[in-house]
This record gives C-alpha cells, sequence and structure tokens, in this order.
C-alpha cells in the first residue's frame, strides 16, 4: 500500500562506527526522499568519520577504514543535507532510539541547527516488534516474501524499511494510513531528547529514564541534588540530552 503523505518523508539508514550514541559516527548514510506527488529521490553516500570504525561494526557492515579516508566529512555533506530533508517526516528501522539521535549528534557536531522534532517520526522496528516480534532481515522475510540481500548496507536497509513499512500497511487492517497516527503508534515513549534519557510522564512532566532517579522528574532530583546537573554536564551523554536537561534548568532559574 502507498503511504498517504501530506509532507515529504525521508526513509533513511545509517551505518556507524560503533553503537555508542554519543561517541561513534556515521560512515553511510542512505535517503529515500518521498515527495507528495509520490516521486522519490535515492542519495546514498559513504562519510569520512575521523575516527577508527570498530572491527566488530566493520564485521557487520564490512566498511574499512581505507574505504571512507578519501570521503567527505560530515561537516562538509551537513549543511546540503539539512537541506534535503528539511521539512520532512521520518522513517527508519530503530531509528528513534539510534539512527535519530545518531544524526542529531552529527549536526550539532558540525554546528549546523536543525529541529527534528518538529517532525513526525515513524519506527518502523516497533511497529514490527509490537505485531510481529522480528529482526529487519524476518521482517523483510515475513512482510515481503524475499530475502535481504546485502543486508547492513545502508541503502539495502533503507529500501527494505520503506516496503515494510507498506507492507504492514497491506497487513494490517487497524494500522491508519496516515503518518500522524504511525508516529504515534511506533513510539515508545514521548522523549524529550533523542537518546530517550529525560522523557515526559503522564502528567507531561520531564522524567529521568535511566539510572538511579528513573521515573523522577528532572526538577524535582535537579532541586535536591544540584551536583546530578553537573555530573550529567561532564558525562558521556549526548550534546543534544545535555542541551535538553540545561533548558530544563534555566526554565526553574526563570521560575
Amino acid at each position: 500500500m502507498r503511504l498517504s503523505i501530506k509532507n515529504p518523508i525521508i526513509v533513511f539508514d545509517l551505518e556507524t562506527t560503533g553503537v555508542d550514541v554519543s561517541k561513534d559516527r556515521i560512515v553511510e548514510i542512505s535517503i529515500i526522499k518521498v515527495h507528495t506527488n509520490g516521486n522519490e529521490e535515492v542519495k546514498t553516500r559513504r562519510i569520512n568519520p575521523e575516527i577508527p570504525i570498530s572491527s566488530q561494526s566493520t564485521a557487520i557492515h564490512g566498511i574499512t577504514d581505507d574505504d571512507v579516508k578519501d570521503c567527505p566529512t560530515f561537516k562538509e555533506v551537513a549543511k546540503s543535507l539539512a537541506q534535503f530533508i528539511e521539512d520532512c517526516d521520518i522513517v527508519g528501522y530503530n531509528s528513534i532510539k539510534f539512527d535519530v539521535p545518531v544524526l542529531v549528534e552529527e549536526f550539532l557536531r558540525a554546528g549546523v541547527e536543525i529541529d527534528l522534532r518538529k517532525r513526525k517520526m515513524i519506527d518502523v522496528q516497533n511497529i514490527f516488534h509490537r505485531m510481529e516480534q522480528r529482526t529487519l532481515s524476518a521482517a523483510y522475510k515475513f512482510y515481503c516474501d524475499k530475502e535481504l540481500e546485502n543486508a547492513h548496507s545502508a541503502e539495502a536497509d533503507t529500501f527494505a524499511t520503506y516496503k515494510i513499512l507498506q507492507a504492514q500497511l497491506d497487513r494490517y487492517p487497524d494500522l491508519q494510513n496516515d503518518v500522524n497516527y504511525l508516529s504515534e503508534f511506533s513510539a515508545r515513549t514521548r522523549n524529550l531528547d533523542y537518546a530517550g534519557r529525560i522523557v515526559l510522564n503522564d502528567k507531561d512532566e520531564p522524567v529521568f529514564n535511566f539510572g538511579k532517579h528513573k521515573g523522577k522528574p528532572v526538577k524535582e532530583v535537579l532541586t535536591h541534588e544540584a551536583t546530578y546537573y553537573s555530573w550529567m554536564m561532564n558525562g558521556d551523554f549526548t550534546l543534544d540530552t545535555k542541551r535538553v536537561l540545561t533548558k530544563i534548568r534555566l526554565s526553574m532559574m526563570n521560575m
């Protein structure tokens, strides 16, 4: 089933140097941009991450340091990439938890302002896990009845993600063909930061979503344990998480 959209969407996938959202970098990005008239643009690019690619990651996606040493850095492509995805809603596989936070960190390092919180996000993995509990390759076989060739190449995974979403709409009559609905359906938590360290509770209060203060209101923790802010700002948290935390802290000072 063709996805019903009111805004253009991008379906994207990343290959990275590792799995640490705050430290690891992009080595390959592939994007399908679907316009409201149904036209599609595909862009796939390898990136010099400027740090070594872990052997574990190379074993998965097959990209080595030598493969990307002469490729542009993310900073060199950041502005054109931001323009390409501007005003687009976002589709990915495990994207809310990993790909989107990594992408945002790269933009922040490059000094390019982009606010993806204004966009709707659909995570095909979350739809799949709520419906069937499978991996991407199994999902592609299950929904599309095809073997996923070149798995863990960004472009192959991107096309598979888009085809799976279309097949999910065909398979489940209860899934509304609407980006707003699918975004809400595929969201696990209401994140304030892309990494999901700070989320909204059922009272719309920012609460911590990790560690010893998990579930506690951020303002309450910062009031009674002021050093927690410094600990997070000096810790291995994403730049985006630190910006969100700082914004909450500043709002407390202005009260």
